[in-house]
């Protein structure tokens, strides 16, 4: 039960982060918390418990936007776009799986900076591509592409203040949850910790001293 249970505790501390206007825009727990789990979660555990937890918060999220805010997030584009948030999702728990659960604490924060980057390239860029609200600097051109990394579109801050929290949020949240992933781990019962023993081999049977004996 406690190998369930603690997981599914981050699982609800990640999904209340996500209220709108909880955190400043980007600064988000959701890399780290798939990049935790690929690296301390075992089995389809990684892989069902964030992305299931995305899924239903982003369900969530959706449904305000669109029907409280008023914003175009159900168009194709804007799907498209979602659809790649979770390519990132993916390849952040696959990124994970590359690390050690006992690894150092700055080895897993320099995995999740790596993660939040990777996160980044992949949906600026599906951003920049899909284009869902018809920015008109996004142009299909590499200067279109860089304006998207660095400067976004007008009347928006600028996506480096967003990738700024983007780094920000993975160190701290992938710090907390490795520091919690260890402290909070079941124990290992004391046979599990006690080596197995090791075969016996068969004794030999001792000849008769001087060698064989004559028939």
């Amino acid at each position: 039960m406690a190998r369930i249970a603690w997981p599914l505790l981050f699982a609800l501390v990640f999904a209340l982060t996500r209220i709108p206007g909880l955190l400043p825009p980007n600064f988000s727990a959701a890399y780290a918390f798939a990049f935790c789990a690929g690296v301390f979660f075992r089995g389809a555990l990684a892989w069902w418990l964030p992305l299931g937890t995305l899924a239903l918060t982003d369900l969530a999220l959706t449904a305000w936007y669109a029907f409280g805010l008023g914003y175009d997030v159900l168009s194709g584009p804007a799907l498209l776009a979602l659809g790649f948030n979770y390519v990132a999702y993916a390849a952040l728990i696959l990124l994970g799986r590359c690390f050690k659960p006992h690894s150092s604490l700055l080895t897993l924060l320099g995995g999740g900076l790596l993660g939040a980057i990777l996160f980044y390239l992949i949906t600026n860029t599906a951003a920049w591509w899909f284009n869902p609200f018809g920015h008109p600097e996004y142009t299909r051109t590499l200067q279109g592409w860089l304006r998207a990394l660095t400067l976004g579109a007008s009347g928006w801050p600028p996506t480096w203040e967003f990738f700024r929290n983007t780094l920000l949020s993975s160190s701290l949240f992938t710090a907390l949850f490795s520091v919690a992933a260890r402290l909070t781990a079941p124990a290992e019962s004391p046979a599990e910790k006690e080596p197995l023993p090791a075969a016996q081999e068969p004794e030999e049977s001792a000849e008769p001293e001087g060698g064989p004996q004559p028939a």
